[in-house]
């Protein structure tokens, strides 16, 4: 007679383990004997190897205990069953190491080719990983909420990235991420992107609602950049007053 320290380990196992096969009912517990220990024979040994080893091959627990009474036909008809279950789980876990290896810093996973291009070629120019996250967020947002102007943003963003003065102008704002608000340097940074909005036309109508959220998140991330949008918001609103008073 084993003690059910010996019991578990005939079967490899721990004694909570066995505990929790007593627990759901898969295995039964022997009553204590006279002196209050519980004592189990070669049949429980038998039983508990069973099933440690349809569990280690994946079988449910709420099956086996049907395996473990069925007959020979209906146990080679539930281990084929569960055998093309285990086929399909392979299948799937196969496919998902296949998506996983292919991702691109995570980003192929929810962004199409051409804007996880865009986000290399800001890795290439030097900008920061800080900042190409931030981009990234905002594409994500921009193709949950307004997914008609991912095309029209991408050929756009790849313009500016054409564009010396507007890469100069990234860069410098990517520099600035940690400057504090009151830098005097960011006073010349709001002014040459304020030109910059003014010769490409970027004053005139509310922003998405993607790039509200993504502003949120900024002014999080960096203080500065916070000014930044703070200031040029202030400027466009300013111009479109002007415009509409006169």
């Amino acid at each position: 007679m084993l003690t059910i320290g010996q019991l578990a380990a005939t079967a490899g196992v721990t004694v909570r383990t066995v505990r929790h096969y007593h627990h759901i009912g898969l295995l039964p517990e022997p009553e204590r004997d006279p002196s209050g220990y519980r004592r189990y024979g070669a049949q429980a040994a038998v039983d508990l190897i069973r099933i440690r080893t349809l569990a280690d091959a994946g079988v449910p627990l709420a099956r086996i205990d049907a395996l473990l009474h069925a007959q020979p036909t209906e146990f080679a008809a539930a281990i084929t069953d569960i055998d093309a279950d285990l086929r399909r789980r392979i299948e799937q876990l196969t496919e998902y190491r296949r998506r996983i290896a292919e991702l691109d810093g995570g980003e192929g996973l929810v962004l199409p080719p051409e804007v996880v291009a865009i986000l290399n070629r800001m890795r290439a120019l030097g900008v920061s990983e800080r900042r190409v996250r931030t981009e990234r967020d905002s594409w994500i947002l921009m193709q949950a909420l307004d997914p008609h102007a991912v095309p029209v943003r991408i050929r756009e963003k790849n313009a500016g990235l054409d564009d010396p003065e507007t890469t100069r102008l990234f860069l410098a704002c990517d520099q600035a991420v940690d400057w504090d608000p009151h830098d005097p340097r960011l006073d010349r940074l709001i002014d040459d992107l304020d030109a910059w909005e003014i010769e490409h036309q970027r004053d005139g109508g509310g922003p998405p609602r993607y790039l509200k959220l993504v502003s949120s998140r900024i002014s999080e991330a960096s203080p500065a950049w916070q000014r930044i949008l703070d200031a040029l918001a202030h400027r466009a609103e300013r111009r479109r007053t002007a415009r509409h008073d006169s």
